[in-house]
């Protein structure tokens, strides 16, 4: 086995304003670099804070923090450089960087742009799924704008499901649990599990592709369970692929550190022996798809190192259906081995990605944090996610022109008093307010939020049905049309006098992509929405599904039809962007979202870059 090197992960280029940047990586040492920044040649006085959180014997997460005593310039290039004060330390260091440099490049850089023309986004980045990773293609358009005239992008929106801790491959789970002893990342005492100790799950006999033997159930006898499961043991979670669900919070952090650099797979050795033979076969089928995964991750790495990059967390950052239902929070939240998971997710979303989104806003998370892997006790852990619970801060604001609005829409749910299986809203009515007055009297808005919010009617018609049949689980019913409350209050706001005319939404979960231009019926000076789903960045829609989807939808909800005067968009128009291939409206295939900003005239384009490269436009309906 080699040496580890002195970064194990990163860096990934964070949050940027104009007088402060914020550089995320995970080393193998304590030791904390110094990072310069120029900007046209020129050193840019600035000052250095950096916090390290020790989360194993040889991994340290780190977020450094630079504050200039002027301002970036707008529009222009910064170029960063990292010294660690080690000349061990540093080769090492040096070694890697040059992997991360692009053709003629002497320092790694970053682009700030307060008014950003192109913004890419994407969500739903599952390793396994059999298929290119378009997160590459941003590696591309990096590339592109060193060696001709294309611009550079500015800004990356990872939208959801940046992991998938409820359905992990074999292969995958293997890399984690070496990893987590390459490393020495922390443990942890278990209550209420099979296990005693997380430290188990490695040469337990249900480790590989029978965890949900391991996961919690509940004995009830409550008109929910019987409902769903028709028994009187029922699973707490409700995942179809939860054989490998992540339980450990070493477990969850090392998932982070193998999705997103390749340095710690060179030490990875798969073996098919370790694996029951009624799962070898499946095993062996993952290994080949992982090991494609892997060889894109160079270029992955690369690429986070020169783009400031935000992220928001979907229900598989945690676990499938988190928070989809008050029945649903009600049991998990009751079995301290439920709750503990879904903390050791949400634990990990704060160090990997919410801690860079708005270092300000987590830092006294940050700081708790820092005490609780100090004393890495069962108690300390459980204290922790408690606090992480009553946190309502997740959602955050980029600074641009136009502002970007990063919504939540997990934790502060508007959940249904009338019955527990009833989908929750997405967002609470306090939320939604609080939303509602961070955008009155803007010119122009981004929104991000997971799902979309307008999304397909033909499918949130089939689970309307299935929701009235007590079946929200079955079908995976979240969406901001099914619950009363959230959907009329988030209505309302576009219909508001004061909402700014000119509305971008960008949103994914749901594994197609498609264009929708919204405006108000019966309004002369009504806004002008624009929504951009575009998903997944490794994931996509069973395909004959989805073609016969689309062609439901568009024969029940045509422009023309009756269908229309019964949905909550009743007072809404809504104009979806054919895309430049296929006959349909709905685009299948691992995509990366292009948004392209005109300041000057308004104008939005649309445009989905496939895993192969290939270009999709969505050009605008300009019939009247």
């Amino acid at each position: 086995m080699q040496p580890l090197p002195t970064v194990l992960a990163g860096p990934i280029v964070r949050r940027v304003e104009k007088n402060a940047c914020h550089i995320w990586f995970v080393t193998s040492v304590p030791s904390t670099p110094t990072i310069a920044l120029k900007q046209a040649d020129n050193t840019i006085d600035s000052e250095q804070s950096a916090t390290c959180l020790k989360v194993g014997e040889k991994a340290f997460i780190q977020l450094v923090s630079i504050h200039l005593k002027s301002s970036f310039k707008p529009s222009s290039t910064i170029s960063y450089s990292i010294v660690f004060d080690s000349n061990e330390e540093q080769a090492s260091w040096q070694k890697r960087e040059e992997k991360l440099k692009y053709k003629n490049q002497s320092a790694l850089s970053f682009h700030f742009a307060p008014s950003p023309e192109t913004i890419l986004h994407g969500s739903c980045r599952k390793p396994h799924y059999d298929g290119d990773d378009a997160l590459a293609q941003v590696d591309t358009l990096i590339s592109q704008s060193f060696t001709s005239d294309s611009k550079r992008p500015d800004i990356l929106l990872m939208t959801g499901d940046q992991i998938y801790a409820d359905d992990v491959a074999g292969p995958t789970l293997q890399a984690i649990q070496q990893v987590i002893t390459q490393l020495g990342l922390f443990e942890e005492p278990l209550e209420g599990a099979v296990v005693t100790h997380s430290s188990e799950l490695a040469t337990h006999v249900h480790n590989f592709y029978e965890r949900e033997q391991l996961l919690p159930s509940v004995s009830t006898n409550t008109a929910l369970s019987g409902l769903f499961f028709g028994a009187k043991k029922k699973p707490v979670f409700t995942s179809v692929n939860a054989q490998n669900h992540l339980i450990s919070g070493a477990e969850v952090l090392a998932m982070y550190f193998l999705v997103w650099s390749s340095e710690l797979w060179e030490d990875v050795s798969f073996n098919a022996d370790e694996i029951d033979t009624v799962h070898r076969d499946n095993f062996k089928k993952e290994q080949g798809v992982i090991e494609h995964f892997v060889t894109s991750l160079p270029s992955i790495q690369r690429a986070l190192a020169h783009i400031p990059t935000y992220m928001i967390f979907d229900d598989h950052d945690v676990t499938d259906d988190w928070n989809l239902t008050r029945g649903w929070e009600e049991e998990v939240y009751a079995n301290p081995f439920s709750k503990r998971m879904i903390g050791n997710a949400l634990t990990g979303y704060l160090l990997c990605q919410g801690w860079g989104n708005a270092p300000e806003k987590c830092g006294p998370l940050i700081k708790r944090a820092n005490d609780m892997l100090a004393i890495n006790t069962g108690d300390a852990r459980d204290t922790f996610i408690d606090t992480l619970f009553e946190f309502e801060d997740w959602d955050y604001r980029i600074h641009t022109t136009p502002q970007i609005e990063v919504l939540d829409t997990r934790t502060r749910r508007w959940r249904s008093e009338s019955r527990p299986n009833k989908p929750s809203g997405l967002m609470d009515w306090e939320a939604l307010c609080e939303f509602q007055q961070a955008i009155i009297g803007k010119d122009a808005v981004i929104v991000v939020s997971a799902a979309p919010i307008y999304g397909v009617k033909v499918i949130e018609a089939i689970q309307k049905a299935f929701t009235f049949f007590g079946k929200a689980l079955t079908v995976d019913a979240e969406n901001w049309m099914a619950h009363k409350g959230t959907a009329n209050v988030m209505l309302n706001i576009f219909r508001h006098y004061k909402t700014p005319p000119e509305f971008i939404i960008l949103s994914g979960d749901v594994h197609y992509s498609f264009v929708y231009d919204v405006t108000l019926r019966f309004r002369r000076n009504s806004p002008h929405i624009t929504q951009f789903t575009c998903s997944g960045l490794k994931n996509a829609f069973p395909e004959k599904l989805i073609r016969n989807l689309d062609k439901l939808n568009r024969a029940l909800y045509g422009p023309s039809s009756i269908l229309n005067v019964f949905t909550r968009r009743r007072n809404m128009q809504v104009k979806p962007r054919k895309p430049s291939i296929g006959g349909g409206e709905l685009l299948n295939g691992s995509a990366i979202g292009v948004l392209n900003i005109s300041h000057n005239t308004s104008s939005v384009t649309c445009k989905a870059l496939l895993s192969n490269g290939k270009e999709v436009e969505f050009p605008p309906d300009n019939d009247d």
